[in-house]
């Protein structure tokens, strides 16, 4: 048995390289809506070259935005069963649901339990997870610590989805170019080679009140004035600092990459939160390795937040991507400020 040692702000962290209960990805899909948004129609909506900057500056051309009478768990399920299907599992093989998203169904119940009805997924326990667009990396940290903690948990489900679209201010168009809708899903499985390495979650919470939806909550109740001064719809009441994420992506990787003796070279494939292209390549610039690593689907989907990492996901299997023993990395960001940066060993040829 392998040992790997690392040492990261002044803790000794040791981890079993092989024969221990890990969380694997065997199976990943992803969904879009029917609706493609090219750039030319925020060009005629606000008479102005929007299109130029989302190009050149996101590396946005289209996005996708779901039907008025849609839901978040709309976008879920056929994600959801894209991937149950290529991990060779049916949804009564479930023992968790794990969705990740910050525009669910319902302010309560969770949106998982609506998903584990509808895929009559009878075993299955569910819960949500909000940590906005470091939801689907936060998601895949837990389902693999379940597996490890717990034998009885083989196979659960993890999705990042995302209904943004039903939350647009018109009105700013800084902010309504850029978000779209969709659903990424990986169902993580017990492995004893591969898998889950190493994570570390990162948040800023200053900036709690930075971007959000803000209205609709115990702060801010759904009433009269607040929908007529658009306060439940996506907000960025003040500006956070744009070198945040080239300072803290860089930093995270370096973190989780000294914990499992490993060097950001070693890194075969990256999966970032697909908000703007330019703090991506300063990351991978940062870390001296060719942008080319990182696997970028905002060019075609737009930025769908906390599912675009899963779907970015899922379109490089889909794209046979990825192989057996690659070092891949997740890092997420979103609104609070918070941060999830994941290693794992691929355990299969896709």
């Amino acid at each position: 048995m392998t040992e790997i040692s690392g040492k990261t702000d002044g803790i000794n962290i040791r981890s079993q390289a092989e024969g221990v209960r890990r969380g694997v990805i065997r199976g990943t899909g992803f969904h879009a809506p029917d609706r493609i948004v090219p750039n030319s129609f925020f060009d005629d909506l606000y008479k102005k070259d929007i299109g130029t900057f989302l190009r050149e500056q996101r590396n946005i051309e289209t996005r996708r935005w779901m039907k008025p009478e849609e839901r978040t768990s709309d976008l879920i399920m056929p994600a959801a069963e894209k991937a149950l299907k290529a991990a060779g599992v049916v949804a009564a093989d479930l023992d968790l649901i794990i969705v990740c998203t910050d525009t669910p169904d319902y302010m309560s119940p969770s949106t998982a339990s609506v998903v584990q009805y509808r895929l009559g997924a009878k075993h299955a326990g569910t819960f949500d997870v909000n940590t906005a667009c470091a939801g689907f990396v936060t998601g895949l940290d837990i389902a693999s610590k379940y597996i490890t903690a717990d034998e009885r948990y083989k196979n659960i489900l993890v999705v990042g989805a995302y209904a943004m679209s039903k939350y647009l201010n018109y009105e700013d168009y800084k902010v309504a170019t850029l978000f779209a809708d969709g659903a990424g899903a990986a169902v993580v499985q017990t492995g004893t080679s591969g898998g889950y390495l190493a994570s570390q979650l990162y948040t800023d919470g200053q900036y709690h009140d930075y971007m959000g939806i803000y209205g609709g909550g115990s702060a801010a109740p759904l009433s009269e004035k607040l929908l007529a001064d658009k306060g439940h719809l996506l907000a960025f009441p003040k500006r956070i600092p744009p070198e945040t994420n080239g300072i803290h992506w860089p930093r995270l990787v370096e973190i989780v990459s000294d914990r499992i003796g490993k060097k950001p070279s070693d890194i075969q494939r990256f999966f970032i939160t697909q908000f703007n292209i330019q703090s991506i390549y300063e990351t991978l610039d940062k870390l001296n390795v060719p942008r080319e690593k990182s696997h970028n689907i905002m060019r075609e989907y737009g930025y769908t937040g906390s599912a675009s990492i899963g779907m970015a996901l899922a379109d490089a299997c889909n794209k046979h991507l990825l192989k057996k023993g690659d070092l891949v990395f997740f890092i997420g960001s979103g609104g609070g400020m918070s941060m999830a940066c994941l290693a794992m060993e691929w355990a299969y040829d896709t």
